[in-house]
């Protein structure tokens, strides 16, 4: 299984943000080809490694690294990526891909 991590940095303007995550951008990403799995963070997201200013951390689980990138590639997807830059510019957010593994 494949998963995306996606943390956001505090917004500036929290409400237009909430207003366009939940009806826009996870509307949307519902939408991507093979998303098994979408989870967001509920209620304040705290650091015990001393990081500070995260507001949101989203995951989307898909079957493999490789269905995750074809369905980023889809349009749907190509419309989340572009979305996303709408929702948080690089440098407020961070977003790392990586398989999983049961332990």
């Amino acid at each position: 299984m494949a998963k995306m991590t996606v943390i956001y940095k505090t917004p500036k303007d929290i409400d237009l943000f909430n207003k366009h995550y939940f009806e826009v951008h996870i509307p949307l990403a519902k939408k991507l080809p093979g998303l098994i799995r979408y989870e967001i963070s509920k209620g304040p997201v705290f650091s015990t490694t001393g990081h500070s200013d995260v507001y949101r951390v989203a995951n989307l689980y898909f079957e493999s690294l490789d269905m995750m990138m074809e369905s980023f590639k889809s349009d749907i997807g190509q419309q989340c990526a572009a979305d996303r830059r709408i929702l948080a510019s690089d440098n407020e957010v961070q977003i790392y891909v990586y398989d999983v593994e049961n332990t």
